[in-house]
């Protein structure tokens, strides 16, 4: 009789330990899986708030920028990304992520500044806003592509990244070729 009482009372342990396991189990699976959605709405977060300031600003542009070069590169911007916003949206939608709904801080700061200004000066401050805007776009979606917990969101940041390189380039070359001119502009004012 002693020997079966003991033999229930390790059945009895043995459940408990078993539970006490699986609700540890569960406790972690429910926290993975919350970080991950976690690192996803952090990611979905700043690619939204830098895709709505693409569009914003390079809508400006257009209408701001007297250089075709400029105008071209800015409408191209809003091409793409109006696409990829519209992409992100859709995803954000089926996975219950929420997006930015507006520019971030930075953004707006550099919308306004651009709104006051002109002609050459808007071109040069904008195209330098969209290499290092670029610069930065291409970090965040490689880190994500790379490392991403959400499946989701690291393919979409994949297929675009390429998209974002180039457009980091195309502004790099816009940008050099606007300040060669006025480097020209002013060694022939100095002759």
């Amino acid at each position: 009789m002693a020997r079966i009482r003991f033999l229930v009372g390790l059945a009895i342990l043995g459940s408990l330990g078993w539970m006490i396991g699986v609700a540890a189990w569960a406790d972690d699976k429910k926290e993975g899986k919350e970080g991950k959605e976690k690192a996803g709405q952090e990611f979905a977060t700043k690619a939204s708030a830098a895709g709505l300031a693409e569009v914003n600003i390079s809508q400006l542009a257009t209408t701001r920028s007297r250089n075709a070069a400029v105008r071209e590169f800015a409408q191209r911007m809003l091409v793409d990304h109006g696409k990829a916003n519209r992409e992100l949206l859709d995803m954000a939608n089926r996975q219950q992520i929420a997006l930015a709904k507006t520019m971030d801080d930075k953004h707006q700061k550099m919308f306004e500044k651009l709104s006051k200004l002109e002609g050459a000066e808007f071109d040069r401050a904008y195209m330098d806003g969209m290499v290092k805007d670029h610069e930065e776009a291409v970090k965040l979606f490689e880190d994500e592509s790379k490392n991403g917990k959400n499946d989701a969101l690291k393919e979409w940041s994949g297929k675009t990244l390429p998209t974002l390189k180039k457009h980091l380039e195309m502004a790099r070359d816009v940008a050099k070729k606007g300040k060669d001119k006025s480097d020209t502009r002013k060694d022939d004012s100095d002759k």
